[in-house]
């Protein structure tokens, strides 16, 4: 029988013994009852943006990921654009609101935030895991307790309707669903009328042709990780909950002292590679917000989920090991991609003698996600160093802080 407690715990965060003895009834019992063997990995992500401006979205992307465009699927309130790498990593969904006066439960997620209000349709909605049993899945999650839309529901959401969709998280405002693909076959969703959108083809074309003139193409690689932020009283039930939809296994945490924060992952129990399965990194305060004036401490982590709601807060992209002319390959990426016009949170940080280098894009003004490239030197034994984690964060709360400020002056 699968075992999701083989790996030893990394870190130095302190986890409840509440969590620690959960922890393992859960694996166990998913382990036992067949659900970890049955979810397989990420098949693909959903992401919405306001009406109209899913084509420079998906320029954007075309240029900073590999992202590429293959069809948009036409429904009555969405076009939605499959953009793909191949069949070895997750898809996105792009979907993008037609009409601005729409609302539905995923905007309400954006509309009580100071700053997820001012976009209310933008946000990341969650991840897809590819199943072999559907029936037998959405049966034994249900018997946990797992409370799911039903097919009118997902009709009337204009989502997939091949896909059984857990409804969104009360710790992180994200959903998780299944759907059930033989791996010799292709992804193919049961939504819309399939159409090549010409000005969302002509924005991929461009974007791709100053990608590979660049060379970007060869040294930009899939998906690394995925990182949510959540309150910081939510940090463990968050973990449990999504190991609890999931197959994957607690990795282990850490505390950032400077920033008042922890960072705790957790990794794909069937695939090593992260390109197959991308790691999810859950970032929470160590104290609520309204102790802080108390403690002296920064909180931004905290003010994030204050300001946008508990949610997605960046995508991070491997950069292939190397160099180009003498320098790393991470910074001749960032410098051409600066070139380009793209901003920037700092400098790249880390060193190939600390064994890795990363660095946070400003936020897009079209889906409100923050693009992280991580290049790793050789044999580094590890995910990311506590330095880079605090100064990374330090950045995003500094450019979140002027969003913020931003926001008030238009109220």
């Amino acid at each position: 029988m699968t075992n999701s407690l083989i790996h030893p715990k990394q870190g130095d965060k302190a986890n409840s013994a509440w969590f620690e003895t959960y922890l393992a009834r859960l694996l166990e019992e998913r382990d036992s009852i067949g659900l970890t063997d049955m979810i397989r990995e990420i098949d693909t992500m959903m992401i919405t943006v306001e009406p109209d401006c899913s084509v420079a979205y998906v320029s954007e992307l075309a240029l900073m990921t590999p992202y590429h465009y293959l069809v948009t699927l036409e429904s009555e309130s969405h076009w939605t654009h499959v953009l793909r790498i191949d069949m070895n990593s997750p898809d996105i969904l792009l979907r993008e609101v037609r009409d601005p006066g729409k609302h539905g439960i995923f905007r309400s997620l954006n509309e009580v935030y100071p700053i997820g209000a001012h976009k209310p349709n933008s946000r990341y909605m969650g991840e897809i895991f590819r199943v072999t049993n559907l029936h037998d899945v959405v049966e034994l999650q249900k018997a946990r307790e797992i409370r799911f839309f039903n097919q009118d529901q997902i009709r009337k959401l204009e989502l997939p309707g091949n896909m059984a969709i857990v409804k969104p998280s009360p710790y992180t405002h994200n959903i998780v669903g299944y759907w059930e693909r033989p791996l010799d076959e292709l992804r193919v969703y049961a939504l819309g009328n399939s159409v090549i959108r010409d000005d969302v083809n002509r924005g991929y074309q461009a974007a791709k042709e100053v990608q590979k003139s660049l060379g970007l193409d060869k040294l930009i690689q899939p998906i690394d990780h995925l990182a949510t932020r959540v309150y910081s009283q939510n940090r463990e039930v968050a973990i449990l909950e999504y190991l609890t939809l999931s197959s994957y296994f607690y990795w282990g945490s850490y505390d950032i002292v400077s920033q008042n924060s922890s960072t705790n992952v957790t990794k794909s129990l069937h695939y090593s590679d992260e390109h197959a399965s991308p790691a999810k990194v859950f970032t929470a305060a160590n104290h609520p917000y309204f102790v802080n004036h108390l403690n002296g401490c920064p909180s931004p982590t905290e003010n994030f989920v204050r300001n946008y709601g508990p949610r997605l807060h960046h995508i991070a992209l491997s950069v292939a090991d190397g160099e180009v002319g003498g320098q790393a390959n991470i910074d001749y990426v960032v410098d051409a991609i600066k070139a380009q016009g793209r901003d920037f949170l700092l400098d790249v940080i880390g060193s190939r003698e600390e064994g890795l280098k990363q660095i946070f894009s400003s936020a897009s003004e079209h889906s409100s996600l923050i693009v992280e490239y991580v290049q790793r030197f050789g044999d580094f034994d590890g995910f990311f160093t506590k330095q880079n984690v605090a100064e990374l964060t330090e950045a995003a709360g500094v450019e979140e802080n002027l969003r913020l400020l931003q926001a008030e002056s238009t109220v």
